[in-house]
């Protein structure tokens, strides 16, 4: 997989696409090839669109993506579609909508299938995103999977996460109880075109100044959680970031009546943000211990599984059941028994 890994730095499409299958799949090879192209990362903007189905992602994205390209931007996409529960593949139906785009040598459409992660991300996003910001990309968007509430995850890989909403969806309450709001950085009132689209924007807003941590505290705030780090300028000491209400229309052909150049230069001021008061190091230091914990429990997980004979689960479940242990007293046993 090294020599597979040296054709996507030298910038062959094929080989990218190959070694994208491999590290969705897990094949043999994908972690040597993601540690071969780990020192060629840390380079392209990470930008993760998520939201309730029927909110116009998929539109945006599209949108997004001839709009940098534009700005002559190289532009890697990633749509997280929903898992086929009969094949197990990705439907791929956010890379039917984005069609139009498939001429363009600057952009890259890749579909990947959820696999029953309820986090809106597939478990290989992460690693894919890795491959493509070693690619060369400068930008690369990540679109979750409709699963509304359940998508806090492309926090942790992302470094600007957008909130789509759209009028008349009736979720706005949810949202806030969900997380959903805490984790935008940026909201964005898609189909702005449509009637109660004033009253989403002044309903969002509203929840943003009522809700959101940081206009409680001199503290710093990124995706809704107080991030302790140095300010790197004095005159920032009581800054904080307050998300942006944008409204678009996506599938409009008037760049200002669709909205995305306001979107993007949202994009610019929330970079310029994190830039200015130095967060840089401190989110990707949190990013990076949340991906370790997650991989050394997986991996953990795994040894223990292979370790542990499946007799004693047996035993200790039917032992569980007849109330005889409780199921955390079991645990220590198996650990116990396994030394771990």
């Amino acid at each position: 997989m090294r020599s597979l890994a040296d054709e996507v730095l030298k910038g062959s499409r094929r080989a990218l696409a190959q070694l994208l299958t491999v590290v969705e799949n897990g094949s043999p090879g994908a972690d040597e090839a993601i540690a071969a192209l780990f020192p060629y990362t840390g380079n392209a903007w990470m930008i993760g669109i998520t939201g309730a189905p029927g909110t116009g992602k998929s539109s945006l994205v599209n949108s997004l993506a001839k709009a940098y390209r534009e700005q002559v931007k190289t532009v890697a996409i990633i749509a997280v579609d929903p898992t086929s529960p009969f094949s197990g593949g990705a439907i791929l139906g956010d890379r039917i909508r984005m069609r139009d785009l498939s001429g363009d040598k600057g952009v890259f459409i890749r579909s990947m299938a959820t696999r029953g992660n309820l986090g809106g991300l597939s478990r290989a996003t992460r690693d894919a995103m890795r491959v493509l910001d070693a690619a060369g990309f400068n930008i690369i968007l990540v679109e979750t999977v409709g699963a509304g509430q359940s998508e806090v995850d492309i926090v942790r890989a992302a470094q600007t996460t957008i909130v789509v909403e759209a009028p008349g969806m009736g979720d706005d309450v949810q949202a806030i109880k969900a997380g959903i709001l805490e984790i935008a950085d940026i909201l964005v009132v898609n189909k702005a075109d449509r009637p109660g689209a004033d009253n989403t924007v002044r309903g969002l807003r509203t929840m943003l100044e009522l809700g959101h941590p940081a206009a409680k505290t001199h503290m710093l705030s990124h995706h809704g959680q107080l991030v302790r780090v140095e300010i790197a300028n004095n005159q920032h000491e009581n800054a904080f970031w307050m998300p942006p209400v944008i409204r678009t229309v996506a599938t409009s052909e008037d760049r200002v009546v669709s909205g995305v150049d306001a979107l993007i230069a949202a994009i610019v001021d929330h970079r310029r943000y994190i830039d200015e008061n130095g967060l840089n190091n401190g989110l990707e230091r949190q990013r990076i211990e949340i991906e370790l914990y997650e991989r050394l429990q997986s991996a953990l997980m795994t040894r223990l599984q292979a370790d542990v004979r499946a007799s004693v689960l047996t035993d200790m479940i039917e032992r569980i059941q007849a109330r005889q242990i409780d199921p955390q007293h079991a645990v220590h046993l198996i650990l116990e028994t396994q030394k771990v």
